[in-house]
């Protein structure tokens, strides 16, 4: 995974830990290893927070539990650039991380496009809760009629329950937070194309905050041995 380096595996994975985890900046992160005794530029680490959090994500998932069939779904606003763009997500009613999507536009598109992946990975739920959003509804019917139809299987699925209500959505908009809460000192991404990545590492350590992976050697593991872990 970090084949051809010039930094050591453990000081890569510190650095994007780090970052990912709390509220530091890039230039923070470069003084702190320069105590460390490890001159590294804020640029660099910039890249392998990039390179690395999706591929970390990818295996990450293999290890992510199964979630529940019932679903809270929104979507929250973030900023790149200085334009406001969005991050849809979907968290189960244990609060386990279902699936997120990062999208620069808010339509019926980029609904349909989050929740057609999210059942792909998961399967169908028996129920979605969202808020009063006509267009997510026009979204959860539209993948759920396409989904029955490209059933194969001689059971009948039943269609997804919709339930509308800010209140019983409170769920997800308290879980956003934890997302914000890490993006807000960045003060804004500067880039479209790192955006979703960043975003991926992001989502993936507040998963793993969660202890929403299996290991087999490990039942409880801390964020620090997640990520060694994952990048054996």
């Amino acid at each position: 995974m970090f084949k051809g380096r010039h930094f050591d595996q453990s000081e890569i994975l510190l650095c994007i830990r780090w970052y990912l985890a709390y509220n530091l900046g890039l230039r923070n992160l470069e003084e702190m290893m320069a105590e460390r005794g490890i001159p590294v530029d804020h640029v660099t680490i910039h890249r392998w927070v990039v390179r690395y959090s999706t591929e970390l994500l990818k295996r990450f998932n293999a290890h992510k539990r199964v979630v529940t069939g019932r679903w809270h779904v929104d979507e929250t606003y973030i900023k790149v650039r200085g334009r406001w763009m969005y991050l849809y997500r979907a968290i189960d009613s244990n609060g386990a991380t279902v699936e997120f999507w990062f999208s620069e536009r808010r339509n019926l598109t980029a609904a349909k496009r989050f929740l057609a992946r999210a059942l792909k990975r998961h399967g169908r739920p028996e129920q979605i809760v969202i808020d009063g959003n006509q267009t997510n509804r026009k979204a959860i019917l539209s993948c759920d009629a396409t989904d029955r139809l490209r059933n194969t299987s001689r059971r009948k699925l039943k269609p997804i329950r919709i339930r509308q209500s800010q209140y019983l959505n409170n769920r997800i908009e308290q879980d956003h937070r934890a997302i914000k809460r890490r993006v807000w000192p960045m003060l804004g991404f500067k880039s479209i194309d790192s955006a979703p990545a960043i975003l991926s590492g992001i989502e993936m350590v507040h998963m793993m905050r969660k202890q929403q992976a299996k290991y087999a050697c490990n039942p409880q593991p801390s964020l620090a041995e997640q990520f060694d872990m994952l990048a054996a």
